[in-house]
């Protein structure tokens, strides 16, 4: 018999989310993820998948995975460091280090994985990190499992992180302070202020962690973020995903060669967790192989985002200020976002609602993304569908 105490909790608390707006339902997509899906056999344009490049279901990273099944097995069979690496792990690696401009890369099961793994292995309770008050929530929970200090400063405020890092410093109570960014934040499209925040990093010394999981394959000829800017050799940890431009699962630290080893000897998700199976590494080699030789795709992607935003922000959506792709539609209260989106999906455009605790409460929203694969005419199809359903409920004129 399940626990009293127990079903309490969840039966209340679940209502409570359907009140407030924010229970959020999971759709079961019947067939592939691409700008097309289907849902109960009803095929919707999908603007709700980070699958930015269109990668997770082309035919040449679908034919790599085939293949190396055959030649490696479907599984890793254990943690590398018993079991050895495949050499599969050691190509990918090697790749990435050449794609991000690094000496080293390290790969993990999740880009969640590597927050948790990377900030923990070299933070502790006697250091401080500075963390962007929008920062994912693999970065807030890979903060709290280091048991560092933990500063939040003002979102992409340069004046508030200086004074954070100086009265830190000055402290003289951390043996190291860490500043932590997205590259790109993932809810608003902006990108972090790096060469700010590296100029304030090498002035109090601060080790500089960013987290680009949005950025890569998106920015800096699909290299991201860090080389959007010029600042390869000037950023201790880059983070990537494998799961969103890249079009398959898992994530990755980018570094020094030293910063690596540590991560191999003292990072709990590499030493206790099974390595992805031959399959998904070797999709994902395919995957760079091909941002790394041909950026018609990254052009694409900006080209719909670009056609997106002004068709939206023409209607008088308040799209706010993404400087990518990402194109928010914020309508503030989570009740009325989740109906927004329940009439957009019954209209034929799959845009699911965004509301607390992924965004700050009242700042409910609509997370637009076109990616490579969608064509203007899906694109003029889903404006359409915002004019009709915006009208309908009164959010545009």
């Amino acid at each position: 018999m399940a626990s009293q105490a127990l079903d309490l909790f969840l039966s209340t608390n679940i209502e409570d989310l359907k009140a407030k707006g924010l229970y959020n339902v999971i759709d079961t997509v019947q067939g592939p993820n691409g700008p097309v899906i289907q849902i109960d056999g009803k095929s919707l344009i999908n603007l709700s998948s980070n699958n930015y490049l269109g990668l997770a279901t082309d035919s040449r990273l679908v034919d790599a995975a085939v293949q190396a099944a055959k030649t490696h097995g479907a599984g890793a069979g254990a943690v590398r460091t018993i079991n050895g690496t495949l050499d599969l792990h050691n190509q990918l690696e090697e790749k990435l280090a050449g794609f991000k401009h690094t000496e080293a890369v390290i790969v993990y099961q999740s880009g969640f994985n590597c927050n948790m793994a990377a900030i923990s292995a070299v933070m502790d309770a006697n250091d401080a990190i500075l963390s962007d008050e929008l920062n994912h929530a693999s970065i807030i929970d890979g903060c709290r499992l280091s048991k560092a200090k933990v500063i939040r400063y003002k979102h992409s405020d340069m004046e508030d992180l200086r004074s954070q890092a100086k009265a830190a410093k000055e402290s003289g109570l951390y043996n190291k302070i860490m500043v932590i960014t997205d590259g790109v934040f993932s809810m608003d499209g902006d990108i972090a202020k790096l060469p700010e925040i590296v100029k304030i990093a090498e002035e109090f010394d601060l080790i500089t962690y960013v987290d680009d999981a949005h950025g890569s394959g998106v920015l800096g000829e699909g290299a991201g973020t860090v080389k959007h800017f010029g600042l390869s050799d000037r950023i201790d940890f880059q983070i990537g995903t494998l799961s969103k431009a890249i079009g398959v699962v898992g994530g990755y630290v980018a570094g020094s060669k030293q910063l690596i080893e540590w991560l191999k000897l003292r990072s709990r998700p590499f030493l206790f967790s099974t390595s992805q199976p031959p399959a998904v590494i070797a999709a994902c080699i395919a995957a760079v192989d091909i941002l790394m030789n041909d950026k018609d795709l990254i052009d694409k992607l900006w080209e719909n985002g670009h056609f997106l935003k002004d068709g939206l922000r023409a209607l008088g959506y308040d799209i706010g200020h993404s400087e990518t792709p990402i194109t928010p539609c914020i309508i503030g209260d989570e009740v009325k976002t989740q109906q927004f989106s329940k009439r957009l999906i019954e209209e034929g455009v799959y845009a699911k609602s965004i509301v607390f605790p992924t965004v700050l409460k009242g700042t409910g929203r609509i997370r637009n993304m076109p990616t490579a694969a969608h064509t203007k005419e899906m694109l003029e199809q889903v404006i359409g569908v915002y004019e009709k359903v915006g009208k309908e409920m009164n959010l545009i004129g």
